[in-house]
């Protein structure tokens, strides 16, 4: 049996940016990845809401785990799009993602990112992304 979470974690510390902001992975299967990042101050935007950047990438990372998890690991993010709902206020952003559609070397998957404080959850974001398999460097003609 797959240990999914162990693995997805061991990817996410080899990520140096996803280390640099602080990413948790908290959950991970087939199908489906949640990860989550405490908001910190160098996070915010003038208002004093995270900023867009922050929340994009959370949707584009998680995105790109749950669909890894269909595809295998040599993957990338062909393509996604972000709507922004509220502002993002509260101590953590939490980001869900979970596949659509599945064929062989593409996935579209869906995620909603909330901004957390206790037990007050708010959806601030929703992004769909399209993540493909990558063919091994030994085996393209570059």
């Amino acid at each position: 049996m797959v240990n999914y979470l162990e693995i997805g974690r061991q990817i996410l510390a080899s990520q140096p940016f996803s280390q640099f902001l602080g990413a948790q992975l908290d959950e991970f299967s087939q199908g489906f990845a949640q990860i989550s990042l405490s908001l910190r101050p160098e996070f915010l935007q003038q208002y004093g809401a995270a900023h867009g950047g922050v929340i994009s990438y959370l949707a584009d990372n998680t995105l790109s785990f749950a669909g890894g998890s269909v595809l295998g690991p040599g993957i990338i993010t062909s393509e996604f799009k972000i709507n922004y709902l509220k502002k993002a206020l509260g101590e953590r952003l939490v980001a869900q993602a979970k596949v659509a559609s599945a064929g062989t070397r593409q996935v579209v998957c869906t995620c909603e990112v909330w901004a957390v404080t206790g037990e007050e959850k708010i959806l601030c974001a929703l992004a769909q992304g399209t993540i493909v398999s990558i063919a091994p460097a030994a085996e393209t003609n570059n």
